[in-house]
């Protein structure tokens, strides 16, 4: 399981996860809101993304962070999407400035 060492929040609009390995990512909420991974931005039976990047408007900034569990993180963004389970693993994987 991955698990983060600390989570930072940076700002209203910027995290910061440190892993165990010591290596650290910073994500901005615009990114993340981009990688949503709920149903109704990626289609569950085809992994095809729904919604275009140009759909989201850069500046988003985080409402709320939760953690879920010990393995994911839950962001309320300021467009009022809040449906997306971001897993550790996930955002592991994430290249951020894709």
């Amino acid at each position: 399981m991955t698990e983060p060492a600390q989570i930072i929040e940076e700002s209203d609009s910027e995290i910061t996860i440190v892993w165990p390995d010591g290596s650290e990512t910073r994500y901005s909420a615009t990114g993340l809101r981009r990688k949503c991974p709920c149903a109704g931005c990626i289609d569950e039976w085809t992994g095809k993304k729904l919604l275009a990047d140009d759909d989201i408007p850069d500046g988003l900034t985080f409402d709320q962070i939760s953690i879920v569990g010990r393995y994911a993180l839950n962001f309320h963004f300021s467009d009022g999407h809040d449906t997306g389970i971001f897993s550790f693993q996930y955002m592991r994987g994430l290249n951020e400035g894709d």
